[in-house]
């Protein structure tokens, strides 16, 4: 789970941005005695701002106007792993930390004869002692997936045809993916409701980070007044409703302050508040996308695509600003012949088996530090060097 704690908060300005895109060429990280330096060799010079974040520990860069044309190297010193994806302004790398107590610094070099520009970033210990703590290895946990089956209750959803309640599919759907992700080594599942009730959705947001979980899926059945449109289509949040809930959370900033780790917010201004909470927010919408894309990727395996990228919108279920979230219209319900399949339980294993595959596909490379599937994918990368 994306849990956000601005442990220190710097700024940082360059020469102006030229013009077109900066590409980060090489990544080197080199061990010295009180510090680990981390160098990323650049095409150009970059705006960037650096700033650290806590449980767990991680530095974060952020790089305006750039994109990622190097490899990531491999754990050396204070840094246990270098990731990166990409932001509506750049570039975001996350250096994920072996030692507590470290404190990044950053300086942009110009270039050197055989080379070019390089920001070097050093992470150093912060009581400035030439050793940092090391973190004791942590018990290492399953990932966490938070199953919505939309509707419940005195809320049906869409009819069917032949009556078909869209409520009691999803949960089907919802019990079978449960049952498949409960079997996979280093997974587990819970539902945001086991039965037919009506809950509504701020519960459902709060039900899964109730339970820290690192991933949200909603499952729901389309449905539209032209019968003969049919499909499976993925979404998450959209920017516009990121904005919204931001200012939601601002506006009870006692309620929001588990959303980045436990600062409260009350003695902070309105602009630090704001920043804080974009920051959890962008990293959520980002890590949406990607997951939603794998999904979709695995879905088309079993059904027709009705829209064949991610879309956005401003579903309230999928405002949870640390959580990654996606909404999956498996089908729709109000095409006869996919209503028919919706009903079939082996339709419903194979829709389930496919969210399960995208879902093991977005953890594959972006599983959350300190859990099994980290590990095993660490090990992995250890035993092909």
């Amino acid at each position: 789970m994306l849990r956000i704690l601005a442990a220190s908060f710097v700024l940082i300005s360059t020469s102006l941005l030229a013009e077109g895109v900066i590409d980060v060429t090489a990544i080197d990280v080199a061990v010295n005695a009180d510090h680990t330096r981390v160098v990323f060799e650049l095409s150009a010079p970059v705006d960037h701002r650096v700033f650290s974040l806590k449980d767990p520990e991680r530095v974060v860069i952020d790089l305006t106007g750039a994109r990622m044309n190097a490899s990531m190297p491999p754990a050396t010193g204070a840094v246990a792993a270098v990731r990166s994806g990409k932001r509506e302004t750049g570039l975001r790398i996350v250096l994920d930390l072996a030692v507590a107590g470290v404190r990044p610094r950053s300086v942009m070099l110009p270039p050197l004869e055989s080379g070019g520009h390089r920001l070097v970033v050093d992470l150093v210990n912060a009581d400035s002692n030439p050793v940092a703590t090391v973190v004791a290895p942590p018990v290492r946990r399953d990932v966490l997936v938070a199953i919505d089956p939309g509707h419940g209750g005195q809320d049906p959803g869409a009819v069917g045809a032949k009556g078909t309640y869209e409520k009691n599919v999803v949960m089907e759907i919802a019990r079978r993916l449960k049952a498949q992700v409960d079997a996979q080594p280093g997974m587990r599942a819970i539902l945001t409701r086991d039965s037919d009730s009506f809950i509504s959705h701020r519960e459902r947001m709060r039900r899964a980070r109730e339970q820290r979980a690192d991933f949200f899926i909603s499952i729901h059945a389309d449905a539209f007044n032209d019968k003969r449109v049919r499909g499976s289509s993925v979404y998450a949040l959209s920017t516009r409703g990121a904005t919204s809930e931001a200012a939601h959370w601002l506006a009870e900033r006692e309620n929001a302050a588990d959303l980045i780790g436990g600062v409260k917010l009350d003695d902070k201004d309105e602009m630090l508040a704001s920043v804080l909470l974009d920051l959890s927010q962008t990293a959520s919408i980002s890590a949406s996308l990607k997951a939603g894309s794998m999904i979709l990727t695995e879905l088309a395996k079993v059904n027709q695509i009705r829209r064949r990228s991610v879309q956005q919108a401003n579903f309230l279920v999928l405002k949870s600003p640390d959580i990654p979230s996606v909404l999956v219209e498996t089908a729709f319900i109000s095409n006869s012949e996919e209503e028919k399949r919706l009903r079939d339980p082996a339709y419903q294993d194979k829709l389930a088996h496919a969210i399960l595959r995208g879902i093991q596909a977005y953890f594959a490379d972006y599983a959350p530090p300190g859990t099994l599937l980290a590990k095993a994918r660490s090990d992995t990368r250890t035993s092909l060097r």
